[in-house]
């Protein structure tokens, strides 16, 4: 089989080492590219620099919780390009006004500070499985990509998440194979909205993985690979 062109788009305050483990083991299966999504302040732009940006003309296509929003609007935006989809710590709903609030929050300490260490910090507990915050290793690498992406870049993208639209309604329209995955323990993105998201698209896999929170392809990265494999497999319409 030839590899499948495989765009992957990164969360919240993460850049290409979100998806390192599946670039490398996914190598003879997918022909991986991994797209940036610091530079725009809204959904629509990121998914169009998405598009413009990727050397494939058409492509599977997996975002992980930020990433997730900006695959739904590239598939809003550009579904004929879409091969198959895959929705990973996500949902498909706006941001509810307290989280609005609490991003704010956030946003004013990372101007204050210069830095997004403390915000990295406070937010480990809702983004790792408990069983992981002793991993220092993996810690470590989740405050090492928010400091990559930076002041500028973190404001972008909470600009962008926090005015996204209510993407349920659209998800009926997704033909696509589509695979939602998610880590039973996902304090940011809970099993719930997977199984709206999954019970809206026509289709679609629901995979739960055991033991695992927000950041499932660093937390269960042999998990994570084998589901993408299955959903790579899957004949595209």
């Amino acid at each position: 089989m030839n590899p499948v062109p495989l765009v992957l788009v990164p969360g919240l305050s993460c850049d290409a080492a979100l998806w390192a483990p599946q670039v490398e083991t996914l190598q003879k299966v997918a022909q991986c590219w991994v797209a940036d999504v610091a530079r725009d302040d809204t959904m629509a732009a990121m998914a169009r620099r998405v598009l413009d940006e990727s050397p494939f003309e058409s492509f599977a296509l997996a975002g992980l919780s930020m990433g997730g929003f900006v695959a739904l609007a590239i598939v809003h935006e550009a579904a004929e390009r879409v091969q198959r989809l895959a929705l990973l710590d996500t949902n498909a709903r706006p941001d509810s006004p307290e989280r609005i609030r609490e991003r704010l929050i956030f946003m004013s300490l990372a101007q204050r500070e210069g830095s997004l260490l403390t915000i990295s910090n406070r937010m480990m507990a809702r983004m790792i499985h408990p069983s992981r915050l002793a991993d220092m290793a993996l810690v470590k690498s989740l405050q090492d990509m928010a400091e990559r992406i930076g002041i500028e870049g973190y404001l972008n993208q909470q600009r962008a998440i926090m005015a996204r639209p209510d993407s349920r309604p659209r998800l009926a329209s997704i033909a696509c194979p589509t695979l939602v995955l998610c880590g039973r323990e996902d304090a940011l993105s809970p099993l719930a909205m997977h199984e709206e998201m999954a019970a809206g698209i026509h289709g679609a896999q629901l995979v739960v993985l055991e033991e695992c929170g927000h950041v499932s392809t660093l937390e269960r990265p042999q998990a994570v690979d084998a589901a993408l494999r299955a959903w790579l497999a899957t004949p595209a319409p």
